[in-house]
Protein backbone atom coordinates (compact mmCIF):
# COMPACT_ATOMS: atom_id res chain seq x y z
CA UNK A 1 0.00 0.00 0.00
CA UNK A 2 1.72 3.39 -0.71
CA UNK A 3 0.64 6.14 0.99
CA UNK A 4 3.03 8.48 0.28
CA UNK A 5 0.74 11.08 -1.17
CA UNK A 6 1.60 14.92 -0.38
CA UNK A 7 -0.19 17.26 -2.28
CA UNK A 8 -4.17 18.10 -1.53
CA UNK A 9 -6.87 15.84 -3.60
CA UNK A 10 -8.58 18.87 -5.06
CA UNK A 11 -8.11 18.76 -8.90
CA UNK A 12 -6.42 14.85 -8.81
CA UNK A 13 -9.75 13.47 -8.49
CA UNK A 14 -13.30 14.17 -10.00
CA UNK A 15 -15.61 16.09 -7.45
CA UNK A 16 -16.08 18.73 -5.28
CA UNK A 17 -13.70 16.99 -2.31
CA UNK A 18 -11.14 19.01 -0.99
CA UNK A 19 -8.89 17.00 1.34
CA UNK A 20 -5.69 17.77 3.90
CA UNK A 21 -4.02 15.09 3.34
CA UNK A 22 -1.14 13.18 4.39
CA UNK A 23 2.07 14.80 4.13
CA UNK A 24 5.39 12.97 3.70
CA UNK A 25 5.58 11.93 7.55
CA UNK A 26 3.30 8.94 6.76
CA UNK A 27 3.71 5.77 9.02
CA UNK A 28 5.85 4.46 6.25
CA UNK A 29 8.45 7.14 6.01
CA UNK A 30 9.97 6.73 9.91
CA UNK A 31 9.72 2.92 10.35
CA UNK A 32 13.25 2.35 9.74
CA UNK A 33 14.11 4.43 12.58
CA UNK A 34 12.69 1.70 15.33
CA UNK A 35 14.45 -1.50 14.04
CA UNK A 36 16.83 -3.27 16.21
CA UNK A 37 18.75 -6.17 16.72
CA UNK A 38 18.99 -6.76 12.87
CA UNK A 39 20.96 -9.69 11.46
CA UNK A 40 23.14 -9.26 8.28
CA UNK A 41 23.48 -11.11 5.50
CA UNK A 42 25.36 -11.23 1.87
CA UNK A 43 23.69 -11.95 -1.53
CA UNK A 44 23.91 -15.93 -0.53
CA UNK A 45 22.83 -15.53 3.31
CA UNK A 46 23.72 -18.06 5.71
CA UNK A 47 20.93 -18.61 7.71
CA UNK A 48 22.05 -18.50 11.62
CA UNK A 49 19.87 -18.79 15.15
CA UNK A 50 22.24 -16.67 16.15
CA UNK A 51 21.55 -13.19 17.27
CA UNK A 52 24.93 -12.16 15.71
CA UNK A 53 25.47 -10.67 12.65
CA UNK A 54 26.65 -13.11 9.98
CA UNK A 55 28.25 -12.65 6.37
CA UNK A 56 28.80 -15.11 3.69
CA UNK A 57 32.82 -14.92 2.71
CA UNK A 58 32.69 -12.80 -0.52
CA UNK A 59 35.62 -12.53 -3.16
CA UNK A 60 35.97 -8.80 -2.34
CA UNK A 61 35.46 -8.21 0.99
CA UNK A 62 34.86 -4.25 0.09
CA UNK A 63 31.23 -5.29 -1.20
CA UNK A 64 28.75 -4.31 0.22
CA UNK A 65 25.32 -4.89 -1.59
CA UNK A 66 23.37 -3.96 2.01
CA UNK A 67 21.01 -6.52 2.00
CA UNK A 68 19.49 -6.37 5.67
CA UNK A 69 17.23 -9.11 6.86
CA UNK A 70 15.33 -8.43 10.90
CA UNK A 71 15.30 -12.22 11.22
CA UNK A 72 12.78 -13.55 13.95
CA UNK A 73 13.99 -15.53 16.88
CA UNK A 74 13.41 -19.22 17.27
CA UNK A 75 13.48 -21.52 19.76
CA UNK A 76 16.34 -22.90 19.03
CA UNK A 77 17.70 -19.99 19.94
CA UNK A 78 17.64 -20.84 23.82
CA UNK A 79 17.01 -24.29 23.39
CA UNK A 80 19.64 -25.80 20.50
CA UNK A 81 19.27 -29.67 21.51
CA UNK A 82 15.18 -29.08 20.11
CA UNK A 83 14.04 -32.09 18.01
CA UNK A 84 12.51 -31.18 15.01
CA UNK A 85 9.82 -33.24 12.86
CA UNK A 86 8.45 -33.28 9.19
CA UNK A 87 5.65 -31.27 9.00
CA UNK A 88 2.22 -33.57 8.42
CA UNK A 89 1.52 -31.05 5.40
CA UNK A 90 3.58 -33.41 3.58
CA UNK A 91 1.02 -36.11 3.25
CA UNK A 92 -2.03 -33.41 3.23
CA UNK A 93 -4.07 -34.45 0.15
CA UNK A 94 -4.98 -30.68 0.14
CA UNK A 95 -1.36 -29.73 -0.88
CA UNK A 96 -1.03 -32.28 -3.10
CA UNK A 97 -1.76 -30.16 -6.01
CA UNK A 98 0.64 -27.05 -5.18
CA UNK A 99 4.28 -26.96 -6.48
CA UNK A 100 5.83 -25.95 -3.69
CA UNK A 101 4.10 -27.14 -0.59
CA UNK A 102 6.88 -25.12 2.29
CA UNK A 103 8.71 -21.75 2.27
CA UNK A 104 12.49 -22.14 1.71
CA UNK A 105 14.54 -21.14 4.62
CA UNK A 106 16.31 -18.50 2.34
CA UNK A 107 13.06 -16.85 1.47
CA UNK A 108 12.64 -13.29 2.33
CA UNK A 109 10.16 -10.39 1.48
CA UNK A 110 11.62 -7.18 1.11
CA UNK A 111 10.54 -3.92 2.59
CA UNK A 112 11.17 -1.94 0.08
CA UNK A 113 10.26 -2.61 -3.86
CA UNK A 114 11.01 1.09 -4.93
CA UNK A 115 14.90 1.05 -5.47
CA UNK A 116 17.19 3.16 -7.20
CA UNK A 117 20.25 1.49 -9.44
CA UNK A 118 23.11 2.34 -7.33
CA UNK A 119 20.35 2.07 -4.03
CA UNK A 120 21.27 -0.66 -1.52
CA UNK A 121 19.09 -3.76 -1.53
CA UNK A 122 17.47 -2.80 1.96
CA UNK A 123 15.67 -4.33 4.89
CA UNK A 124 14.30 -7.79 4.15
CA UNK A 125 11.67 -10.20 6.51
CA UNK A 126 11.35 -13.85 6.96
CA UNK A 127 8.59 -14.95 4.40
CA UNK A 128 5.79 -16.86 5.95
CA UNK A 129 4.24 -19.75 5.46
CA UNK A 130 4.74 -23.95 6.27
CA UNK A 131 8.07 -25.22 6.86
CA UNK A 132 9.29 -28.52 5.91
CA UNK A 133 10.42 -29.22 9.70
CA UNK A 134 8.36 -28.24 13.06
CA UNK A 135 9.29 -28.37 16.06
CA UNK A 136 6.11 -29.66 18.06
CA UNK A 137 4.50 -32.99 17.55
CA UNK A 138 0.87 -32.47 17.47
CA UNK A 139 -0.34 -34.45 20.27
CA UNK A 140 2.51 -32.28 22.69
CA UNK A 141 0.52 -28.73 21.57
CA UNK A 142 -1.08 -27.17 24.38
CA UNK A 143 -2.02 -23.65 22.34
CA UNK A 144 -4.10 -20.95 24.14
CA UNK A 145 -5.24 -18.21 22.37
CA UNK A 146 -6.27 -14.65 23.75
CA UNK A 147 -7.62 -11.14 22.91
CA UNK A 148 -6.54 -7.89 24.11
CA UNK A 149 -8.13 -4.29 23.71
CA UNK A 150 -10.80 -2.61 22.09
CA UNK A 151 -12.76 -4.29 19.47
CA UNK A 152 -11.95 -5.03 16.00
CA UNK A 153 -13.71 -6.43 12.94
CA UNK A 154 -12.08 -9.84 12.16
CA UNK A 155 -11.30 -10.40 15.59
CA UNK A 156 -13.64 -13.68 15.62
CA UNK A 157 -12.19 -14.96 12.24
CA UNK A 158 -8.54 -14.44 13.77
CA UNK A 159 -9.75 -16.67 16.65
CA UNK A 160 -11.47 -19.13 14.43
CA UNK A 161 -8.68 -19.98 11.60
CA UNK A 162 -6.31 -20.20 14.57
CA UNK A 163 -8.56 -22.83 16.01
CA UNK A 164 -9.62 -24.50 12.50
CA UNK A 165 -5.72 -23.71 11.40
CA UNK A 166 -4.09 -25.81 14.20
CA UNK A 167 -7.00 -28.59 14.06
CA UNK A 168 -7.21 -29.40 9.94
CA UNK A 169 -3.47 -28.62 9.51
CA UNK A 170 -1.30 -29.76 12.26
CA UNK A 171 -3.78 -32.11 14.06
CA UNK A 172 -4.06 -30.16 17.04
CA UNK A 173 -6.87 -30.85 19.48
CA UNK A 174 -5.81 -28.86 22.62
CA UNK A 175 -6.34 -25.04 22.47
CA UNK A 176 -7.47 -23.10 24.99
CA UNK A 177 -9.66 -19.58 25.32
CA UNK A 178 -8.26 -17.06 27.91
CA UNK A 179 -11.10 -15.11 28.79
CA UNK A 180 -11.22 -11.01 29.07
CA UNK A 181 -7.24 -10.24 27.86
CA UNK A 182 -4.00 -10.29 29.28
CA UNK A 183 -5.98 -10.90 32.97
CA UNK A 184 -7.45 -13.48 32.25
CA UNK A 185 -4.36 -15.59 32.36
CA UNK A 186 -4.43 -15.63 36.33
CA UNK A 187 -8.20 -14.10 37.06
CA UNK A 188 -10.65 -16.49 34.58
CA UNK A 189 -11.59 -19.43 33.64
CA UNK A 190 -10.70 -20.55 30.35
CA UNK A 191 -12.31 -22.32 27.06
CA UNK A 192 -11.95 -24.99 25.42
CA UNK A 193 -11.79 -24.56 21.71
CA UNK A 194 -12.60 -26.82 19.04
CA UNK A 195 -13.60 -26.29 15.41
CA UNK A 196 -17.17 -27.07 16.23
CA UNK A 197 -16.95 -24.28 19.36
CA UNK A 198 -15.92 -21.49 16.58
CA UNK A 199 -17.53 -22.57 13.97
CA UNK A 200 -20.09 -19.42 13.31
CA UNK A 201 -18.29 -16.72 15.16
CA UNK A 202 -16.43 -14.87 12.29
CA UNK A 203 -20.31 -13.60 11.68
CA UNK A 204 -20.64 -11.70 14.93
CA UNK A 205 -18.91 -8.85 15.93
CA UNK A 206 -16.81 -7.99 19.23
CA UNK A 207 -14.81 -11.29 20.73
CA UNK A 208 -15.71 -14.34 21.73
CA UNK A 209 -12.96 -15.06 24.38
CA UNK A 210 -13.87 -11.21 25.78
CA UNK A 211 -11.56 -8.27 26.24
CA UNK A 212 -10.12 -5.80 28.50
CA UNK A 213 -7.20 -3.21 28.58
CA UNK A 214 -4.26 -3.39 30.65
CA UNK A 215 -3.48 -6.27 33.22
CA UNK A 216 -0.56 -7.22 32.14
CA UNK A 217 1.78 -8.72 34.74
CA UNK A 218 4.40 -10.50 33.04
CA UNK A 219 5.29 -13.09 36.00
CA UNK A 220 1.86 -13.87 36.66
CA UNK A 221 1.18 -14.61 33.31
CA UNK A 222 4.08 -16.66 32.41
CA UNK A 223 3.64 -18.49 35.88
CA UNK A 224 0.39 -19.78 34.76
CA UNK A 225 1.17 -20.69 31.18
CA UNK A 226 4.17 -22.56 32.50
CA UNK A 227 1.40 -24.66 34.98
CA UNK A 228 -1.30 -24.92 32.64
CA UNK A 229 1.31 -26.34 30.20
CA UNK A 230 0.52 -24.26 27.47
CA UNK A 231 3.14 -23.98 25.10
CA UNK A 232 2.04 -22.03 21.98
CA UNK A 233 0.79 -18.65 22.45
CA UNK A 234 -1.10 -16.44 20.36
CA UNK A 235 -1.90 -12.79 21.41
CA UNK A 236 -4.26 -10.77 19.36
CA UNK A 237 -3.92 -7.26 20.09
CA UNK A 238 -2.55 -3.22 19.02
CA UNK A 239 0.56 -1.89 19.95
CA UNK A 240 -0.04 -1.88 23.52
CA UNK A 241 -0.73 -5.65 23.58
CA UNK A 242 2.22 -6.55 21.50
CA UNK A 243 4.82 -4.38 23.57
CA UNK A 244 2.82 -7.19 26.75
CA UNK A 245 3.79 -10.34 24.22
CA UNK A 246 7.34 -9.15 23.27
CA UNK A 247 7.69 -8.85 27.65
CA UNK A 248 6.52 -12.33 27.36
CA UNK A 249 8.42 -13.78 25.00
CA UNK A 250 11.64 -12.30 26.53
CA UNK A 251 10.55 -14.23 30.00
CA UNK A 252 9.70 -17.26 28.23
CA UNK A 253 13.16 -17.47 27.00
CA UNK A 254 15.17 -16.26 30.25
CA UNK A 255 13.44 -19.60 32.17
CA UNK A 256 13.94 -21.36 28.93
CA UNK A 257 10.62 -22.55 28.03
CA UNK A 258 9.36 -24.34 25.02
CA UNK A 259 6.70 -22.13 24.64
CA UNK A 260 6.35 -20.27 21.17
CA UNK A 261 4.55 -16.53 20.87
CA UNK A 262 3.08 -15.21 18.41
CA UNK A 263 1.11 -11.76 17.76
CA UNK A 264 -1.77 -11.19 15.64
CA UNK A 265 -1.32 -7.15 14.98
CA UNK A 266 -4.85 -5.60 15.48
CA UNK A 267 -5.83 -2.46 15.18
CA UNK A 268 -8.92 -0.95 13.21
CA UNK A 269 -6.97 2.45 12.02
CA UNK A 270 -4.43 0.56 9.96
CA UNK A 271 -1.49 2.68 11.81
CA UNK A 272 1.02 0.04 12.28
CA UNK A 273 4.46 0.83 10.32
CA UNK A 274 5.97 -1.91 8.15
CA UNK A 275 2.95 -3.85 6.88
CA UNK A 276 0.39 -2.96 4.35
CA UNK A 277 -2.60 -2.46 6.37
CA UNK A 278 -4.53 -4.20 9.60
CA UNK A 279 -7.23 -6.72 9.74
CA UNK A 280 -11.04 -4.68 10.32
CA UNK A 281 -9.83 -1.55 8.36
CA UNK A 282 -11.37 -2.28 4.70
CA UNK A 283 -14.66 -3.01 7.13
CA UNK A 284 -14.03 0.25 8.64
CA UNK A 285 -13.86 2.31 5.47
CA UNK A 286 -17.14 0.34 4.00
CA UNK A 287 -19.09 1.02 6.79
CA UNK A 288 -17.59 4.83 7.86
CA UNK A 289 -19.58 5.20 4.56
CA UNK A 290 -22.92 4.84 5.66
CA UNK A 291 -22.23 7.63 8.23
CA UNK A 292 -20.56 9.83 5.54
CA UNK A 293 -23.91 9.27 3.44
CA UNK A 294 -26.06 9.85 6.25
CA UNK A 295 -24.53 13.30 6.80
CA UNK A 296 -25.05 14.08 3.53
CA UNK A 297 -28.48 13.34 3.11
CA UNK A 298 -29.57 15.48 6.16
CA UNK A 299 -27.94 18.30 5.20
CA UNK A 300 -28.99 18.62 1.59
CA UNK A 301 -32.39 18.03 2.71
CA UNK A 302 -31.67 21.78 4.63
CA UNK A 303 -30.50 25.26 3.53
CA UNK A 304 -26.90 25.85 4.71
CA UNK A 305 -26.48 21.85 5.88
CA UNK A 306 -23.21 21.59 7.52
CA UNK A 307 -22.32 18.06 8.48
CA UNK A 308 -19.64 16.58 10.28
CA UNK A 309 -18.92 13.13 10.80
CA UNK A 310 -15.86 12.08 13.21
CA UNK A 311 -13.82 8.91 12.06
CA UNK A 312 -11.29 6.66 14.41
CA UNK A 313 -7.94 6.54 13.84
CA UNK A 314 -6.62 7.91 16.79
CA UNK A 315 -2.88 9.81 15.55
CA UNK A 316 -3.88 8.45 11.64
CA UNK A 317 -6.40 9.71 9.15
CA UNK A 318 -6.04 6.42 7.34
CA UNK A 319 -10.15 5.59 7.78
CA UNK A 320 -11.31 8.97 7.20
CA UNK A 321 -8.97 9.67 4.34
CA UNK A 322 -10.06 6.00 2.57
CA UNK A 323 -13.97 6.77 3.42
CA UNK A 324 -13.41 10.04 1.97
CA UNK A 325 -12.12 8.86 -1.20
CA UNK A 326 -14.82 5.66 -1.01
CA UNK A 327 -17.85 7.94 -0.79
CA UNK A 328 -17.31 11.14 -3.58
CA UNK A 329 -20.11 13.10 -0.90
CA UNK A 330 -17.45 14.41 1.06
CA UNK A 331 -16.14 18.28 0.69
CA UNK A 332 -13.03 18.59 3.29
CA UNK A 333 -11.49 15.75 5.14
CA UNK A 334 -9.36 16.52 8.42
CA UNK A 335 -6.22 14.72 9.52
CA UNK A 336 -3.91 14.43 11.79
CA UNK A 337 -0.30 14.06 9.41
CA UNK A 338 -1.70 17.64 8.11
CA UNK A 339 -2.32 20.54 10.01
CA UNK A 340 -5.27 22.58 9.56
CA UNK A 341 -6.63 26.57 10.95
CA UNK A 342 -10.05 27.71 11.43
CA UNK A 343 -9.54 30.95 10.61
CA UNK A 344 -8.13 33.69 7.83
CA UNK A 345 -7.48 33.30 4.78
CA UNK A 346 -7.73 29.65 3.20
CA UNK A 347 -8.82 28.83 6.55
CA UNK A 348 -11.52 26.12 7.41
CA UNK A 349 -14.13 28.89 8.09
CA UNK A 350 -14.08 30.45 5.00
CA UNK A 351 -13.46 27.30 2.83
CA UNK A 352 -17.62 26.69 4.72
CA UNK A 353 -18.65 29.56 3.72
CA UNK A 354 -17.51 29.08 -0.31
CA UNK A 355 -18.95 25.61 -0.14
CA UNK A 356 -22.78 27.24 1.40
CA UNK A 357 -22.76 30.21 -1.02
CA UNK A 358 -21.87 27.29 -3.81
CA UNK A 359 -23.95 24.60 -2.97
CA UNK A 360 -26.25 24.94 -0.27
CA UNK A 361 -24.43 22.42 1.84
CA UNK A 362 -20.93 20.82 2.87
CA UNK A 363 -19.90 17.62 4.73
CA UNK A 364 -16.69 17.60 6.87
CA UNK A 365 -15.17 14.11 7.90
CA UNK A 366 -12.61 14.90 10.73
CA UNK A 367 -10.15 12.14 12.16
CA UNK A 368 -10.06 11.75 16.02
CA UNK A 369 -6.76 12.90 15.90
CA UNK A 370 -7.16 15.92 14.42
CA UNK A 371 -6.57 19.30 15.40
CA UNK A 372 -5.47 17.99 19.23
CA UNK A 373 -2.83 20.85 19.65
CA UNK A 374 -6.28 23.24 19.54
CA UNK A 375 -8.24 21.66 21.73
CA UNK A 376 -5.05 21.10 24.30
CA UNK A 377 -5.17 25.14 24.38
CA UNK A 378 -9.10 26.04 24.35
CA UNK A 379 -10.33 22.98 27.15
CA UNK A 380 -7.20 22.47 28.50
CA UNK A 381 -7.29 19.33 28.84
CA UNK A 382 -5.82 16.78 31.03
CA UNK A 383 -3.28 14.15 29.52
CA UNK A 384 -4.50 11.05 30.66
CA UNK A 385 -3.99 7.77 29.43
CA UNK A 386 -6.19 4.68 29.15
CA UNK A 387 -5.37 1.40 30.86
CA UNK A 388 -3.29 0.36 27.76
CA UNK A 389 -0.94 3.56 27.52
CA UNK A 390 -2.50 5.19 24.77
CA UNK A 391 -3.01 8.80 25.90
CA UNK A 392 -6.52 9.34 25.09
CA UNK A 393 -8.26 12.38 22.92
CA UNK A 394 -10.24 14.77 23.32
CA UNK A 395 -13.89 14.60 21.28
CA UNK A 396 -12.50 17.10 18.03
CA UNK A 397 -16.05 16.69 16.77
CA UNK A 398 -17.68 18.03 19.17
CA UNK A 399 -15.47 21.07 19.16
CA UNK A 400 -15.57 21.85 15.43
CA UNK A 401 -19.06 21.76 15.87
CA UNK A 402 -19.22 24.34 18.64
CA UNK A 403 -16.38 26.32 17.06
CA UNK A 404 -18.45 26.37 13.37
CA UNK A 405 -21.91 27.17 14.98
CA UNK A 406 -20.38 29.92 16.73
CA UNK A 407 -18.11 31.43 13.81
CA UNK A 408 -21.60 31.64 11.82
CA UNK A 409 -24.04 32.36 14.01
CA UNK A 410 -22.67 34.95 16.27
CA UNK A 411 -19.98 36.10 13.52
CA UNK A 412 -21.24 36.02 10.25
CA UNK A 413 -24.75 36.19 11.52
CA UNK A 414 -25.39 33.30 9.39
CA UNK A 415 -28.84 30.54 10.12
CA UNK A 416 -26.68 27.38 9.52
CA UNK A 417 -27.81 23.87 10.17
CA UNK A 418 -25.47 21.24 11.95
CA UNK A 419 -25.43 17.73 11.97
CA UNK A 420 -22.97 15.54 14.26
CA UNK A 421 -22.05 12.18 13.71
CA UNK A 422 -20.15 10.07 15.49
CA UNK A 423 -20.67 6.13 14.13
CA UNK A 424 -17.22 5.03 16.59
CA UNK A 425 -18.77 1.63 17.95
CA UNK A 426 -20.87 1.21 15.23
CA UNK A 427 -18.13 0.58 13.22
CA UNK A 428 -16.26 -0.74 15.64
CA UNK A 429 -19.30 -3.41 16.35
CA UNK A 430 -19.73 -5.28 13.45
CA UNK A 431 -18.61 -8.22 11.75
CA UNK A 432 -15.51 -8.46 9.31
CA UNK A 433 -16.66 -8.16 5.66
CA UNK A 434 -15.59 -10.61 2.66
CA UNK A 435 -12.25 -9.00 2.43
CA UNK A 436 -11.57 -8.94 5.85
CA UNK A 437 -12.84 -12.53 6.56
CA UNK A 438 -9.80 -13.38 3.55
CA UNK A 439 -7.12 -11.39 5.66
CA UNK A 440 -7.63 -12.86 8.74
CA UNK A 441 -7.70 -16.26 7.78
CA UNK A 442 -4.53 -15.33 5.72
CA UNK A 443 -3.45 -13.66 9.02
CA UNK A 444 -3.92 -16.86 11.35
CA UNK A 445 -2.50 -19.68 9.36
CA UNK A 446 0.97 -17.66 9.00
CA UNK A 447 0.63 -17.04 12.96
CA UNK A 448 0.07 -20.97 12.99
CA UNK A 449 2.78 -22.05 10.67
CA UNK A 450 5.49 -20.09 12.58
CA UNK A 451 4.73 -21.39 15.89
CA UNK A 452 4.88 -24.75 15.18
CA UNK A 453 7.72 -24.33 13.12
CA UNK A 454 9.58 -22.94 16.23
CA UNK A 455 9.39 -19.00 15.50
CA UNK A 456 8.76 -17.17 18.05
CA UNK A 457 8.33 -13.44 19.37
CA UNK A 458 7.15 -12.32 16.08
CA UNK A 459 4.16 -11.29 14.89
CA UNK A 460 2.27 -11.27 11.02
CA UNK A 461 1.42 -9.39 8.65
CA UNK A 462 1.70 -8.91 4.73
CA UNK A 463 4.69 -6.79 3.63
CA UNK A 464 4.43 -5.46 -0.29
CA UNK A 465 1.57 -7.98 -0.52
CA UNK A 466 3.57 -10.96 0.79
CA UNK A 467 3.30 -12.34 4.28
CA UNK A 468 6.16 -12.37 6.73
CA UNK A 469 7.06 -12.76 9.74
CA UNK A 470 8.45 -9.26 11.86
CA UNK A 471 10.00 -9.29 15.50
CA UNK A 472 8.06 -7.85 17.97
CA UNK A 473 11.04 -6.17 19.50
CA UNK A 474 10.76 -3.74 16.47
CA UNK A 475 7.91 -2.04 17.65
CA UNK A 476 6.88 -1.98 14.32
CA UNK A 477 3.51 -0.15 15.89
CA UNK A 478 2.65 3.37 16.00
CA UNK A 479 4.01 4.99 19.42
CA UNK A 480 2.05 7.95 20.70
Amino acid sequence: MDLSISSPFRGAFPGPTSTFILNPKSRCSHSLNFFKHRNSYSKNPLFSRQKIPIRAQVSDPAVDDGFVIDDVPHLTDFLPDLPSYPNPLQTSQAYAIVKQTFVRPEDVVAQKIVVQKDSSRGVHFRRAGPCEKVYFKSEEVRACIVTCGGLCPGINTVIREIVCGLNYMYGVDDILGIQGGYRGFYSKNTLILTPKVVNDIHKRGGTFLLTSRGGHDTQKIVDNIQDRGINQVYIIGGDGTQRGASRIYEEVEKRGLKVAVAGIPKTIDNDIAVIDKSFGFDTAVEEAQRAINAAHVEVESVENGIGIVKLMGRYSGFIAMFATLASRDVDCCLIPESPFYLEGKGGLFEFIEERLKENGHIVIVVAEGAGQEYLAQSMQGIDEKDASGNRLLLDVGLWLTQNIKDHFTKERKMAINMKYIDPTYMIRAIPSNASDNIYCTLLAQSAVHGAMAGYTGFTVGPVNSRHAYIPISLKCFSMN
